[in-house]
């Protein structure tokens, strides 16, 4: 249990792996991105706030920000294709079957297909912004028989801003006296500023 613990919190244990495991980290922080983004069954695993960590972490010299910005980079657009390819080839049947996949639940998709709808391609970016969107959207994405080139476009767009803002944020800001003397207070106000968005289209659709 305390090996699921760690690594559903990756972003508070970060800097204990790094001294118990070395580079090893960086294998694990690729696996945990990648995860997060590629299978819809992993909308669970920390996103924004690990990146933001790990921007913190290589301020402070303990990680490499010349290996692990465009490693996590890679790991978000490759998560993407994947989960894009499972929604394309697999979707469907999934679907029709009716598996019983924890989180792909009507209700998600219906959701995810009504914000993609909405916003088109550029759905593929805001929803790197947005927990459990950034996990069903490239999946819905597939379903629907998006071009794979524009879907990745958007999807390389993404997870440049995506792993730019949270990664070289950490880095550049996560080491201010303020920020870095309440830690946990950042965090929770990173998760709440990116589910807000969320939270609003909500209450606006159930108003309406």
């Amino acid at each position: 249990m305390e090996i699921i613990d760690i690594f559903l919190h990756l972003d508070k244990y970060l800097d204990i792996l790094v001294q118990s495991y070395g580079n090893w980290v960086y294998l694990i922080l690729f696996f945990v991105i990648f995860s997060e983004t590629g299978f819809v069954i992993t909308p669970f695993l920390p996103g924004d706030s690990l990146l933001f960590i790990v921007g913190i972490l290589s301020s402070a010299k303990i990680l490499n920000i010349y290996i692990v910005y465009p490693l996590l980079m890679l790991a978000a657009i490759t998560g993407n294709i994947v989960n894009y390819n499972i929604g394309k080839y697999l979707g469907e049947k999934i679907l029709k079957n009716n598996y019983k996949i924890p989180f792909l639940t009507k209700e998600n998709i219906l959701k995810t297909k009504e914000f993609y709808n909405k916003h088109g391609g550029k759905a593929i970016v805001l929803s790197r912004f947005l927990p459990f969107f950034r996990t069903f959207v490239p999946f819905v994405a597939g379903i629907g028989n998006m071009d794979s080139k524009r879907f990745n476009f958007y999807n390389i767009l993404g997870a440049f801003l995506w792993s730019s803002l949270f990664i070289l944020g950490g880095y550049f800001f996560g080491n201010i006296p303020i920020i870095k003397n309440n830690l946990t207070i950042a965090i929770y106000a990173i998760i709440l500023i990116t589910i807000l968005p969320g939270i609003i289209g909500y209450i606006k659709h159930k108003i309406k």
